[in-house]
């Protein structure tokens, strides 16, 4: 069940996990309306960058995870 929530009018991309029982969100629109940032992602990456300097790791090395932007393009 992927799901477009709103936040203050802005758009969250999320997926729920029925085998975990969990809700996954789209970190970079949670970035954009915490952080009112025009380049989400770019802050996203300096933060990661920032974080590991001092031996904390905010993710995995693995690539970004593709989410269903299909629902994104109905609701515009």
């Amino acid at each position: 069940m992927s799901k477009i929530k709103i936040f203050e009018t802005k758009q969250v991309r999320t997926h729920w996990d029925d085998k975990e029982g969990k809700w996954f969100f789209a970190i970079i629109d949670v970035i954009e309306i915490l952080t009112e940032s025009i380049k989400p992602r770019d802050y996203w990456y300096r933060l990661k960058r920032r974080e590991l300097n001092n031996r904390i790791e905010l993710s995995t090395n693995c690539r970004r995870l593709k989410m269903n932007l299909q629902l994104l393009r109905i609701t515009q």
